[in-house]
């Protein structure tokens, strides 16, 4: 890379990140009275977070309460390199680089680390599993961890659950203003539009199925429905699988969805939701899709061995041609679709899940060495400041009760 690209990339990550400040008006309140108060003032924070304009919105405000950030990815194609140089000539130390090897990813996880964090902010648990990996080596600093998403909570439980979580850690995804609009709103949007312009095919008509109705998948039905698909969930929990009835949707295994979908979504958490016996069963140019954090929920060992070739058929499109013939195009190399081959979520979305977790690093400053190892919901008091914050911007109002309807709600004798 000359000089000149190394500054045409700056030049661009830096105007990424000010299109992002323009649309996080949360955050930007947070820093009005971040920068006066200081309340992370000498911390290290290691963050390993998808890098791109909004995590450098949230590394920006938290180096502006006084920390010191070390920031790597959290997936090895959605580091945005343009934006991550553009964080480096800002004082942010990075250390990630798009389309990296196993080998480079857990290196930087590692050099990430080598800070001694006081606070550690994941998405999906992979520096907390490097800590557990290197035993007491961080006893001495760390105070605790924020999580970001639900794999990584899911990670953190079965820690607590095996009494090997040493630290107190903030289950930050299960927010109210996390679950509700990220996994939701924003995990449909960004699917839906990261398919459409990877593929450039039509959605309406299609018939699309998702594996899995939590609120991701809730959120990535509701958009497929909205742009004209038929929309097929499959479920394991009879409970999930109900509301999906209800909400409108067909519900079917896999096995059935398989002869059936045009477009396959997985998000799941889990691994091999889509496997050999499903490849057998497609139908030609079928496109799969994953949004679960790792790469495990479509089975790309499996399909390797299924074909007899493998086509380039379009950017950041796989074809898998069958020994029938038929092609079966897979996306973004089976990683998170919406950040492999996309923006990610929209910056609104983030600037309310990002304000989450700056309020959580500045609540484990606080109160974090005084709390036994564990994960922890994110205080309700955080959970209503976000969004009042968000109301005030937006220029909403809402009722408050009066003291008599508090003790009609709070006395059952009223």
């Amino acid at each position: 890379m000359t000089d000149n690209d190394r500054e045409d990339m700056i030049t661009n990550g830096r105007r990424k990140i000010n299109w992002a400040m323009q649309h996080m008006p949360i955050l930007a309140e947070l820093e009005k009275e971040f920068s006066g108060t200081k309340p992370l003032n000498g911390l290290r924070i290691a963050v390993s977070v998808h890098v791109e304009a909004k995590t450098a919105r949230l590394a920006l405000l938290l180096s502006e309460a006084g920390a010191d950030i070390y920031l790597t990815g959290c997936n090895p194609l959605s580091t945005q390199d343009d934006v991550a140089l553009a964080l480096a000539q800002m004082g942010i130390i990075v250390n990630c680089k798009y389309n990296s090897s196993e080998i480079e990813y857990l290196r930087d996880l590692d050099a990430t680390l080598s800070c001694q964090p006081h606070i550690v902010i994941d998405d999906g648990g992979d520096l907390m599993e490097r800590i557990i990996d290197t035993g007491d080596k961080y006893r001495g600093s760390l105070i605790g961890i924020c999580e970001e998403t639900t794999t990584g909570v899911l990670r953190l439980k079965i820690h607590e659950k095996q009494g090997i979580l040493e630290y107190p850690a903030i289950a930050v995804n299960n927010a109210h203003c996390k679950y509700l609009f990220d996994n939701r709103y924003g995990t449909g949007q960004s699917v839906l539009t990261s398919i459409m312009a990877t593929t450039n095919l039509l959605v309406a008509g299609k018939i699309f199925v998702v594996a899995g109705y939590g609120m991701c998948g809730k959120g990535v039905a509701l958009r497929a429905k909205a742009l004209g698909a038929n929309v097929i969930v499959t479920e394991i929990d009879p409970i999930k699988a109900l509301e999906a009835m209800m909400d409108g949707y067909k519900v079917m295994k896999m096995d059935e969805a398989a002869y059936l979908g045009d477009f396959f979504v997985t998000v799941t958490g889990c691994k091999d939701v889509i496997t050999a016996r499903h490849y057998e069963r497609m139908k030609n140019c079928a496109v799969l899709a994953n949004a679960g954090h790792f790469d495990v929920e479509i089975n790309v060992a499996d399909l390797v061995e299924c074909s007899v070739d493998v086509l380039e058929r379009r950017e950041n499109i796989k074809g898998y041609i069958m020994k029938d013939g038929r092609c079966i195009d897979l996306i973004a190399e089976g990683r998170l679709v919406n950040l492999a081959a996309g923006n990610g979520h929209p910056i609104e979305i983030m600037d309310m899940s990002f304000a989450l977790q700056a309020l959580c690093a500045r609540y484990l400053a606080i109160n974090g060495r005084n709390l036994r190892p564990g994960v922890y919901d994110v205080p309700d008091a955080i959970d209503i400041d976000v969004a009042n914050i968000l109301i005030n911007k937006l220029g909403l109002s809402i009722d408050e009760l009066t003291e008599e309807q508090r003790v009609y709600l709070d006395d059952w004798r009223a």
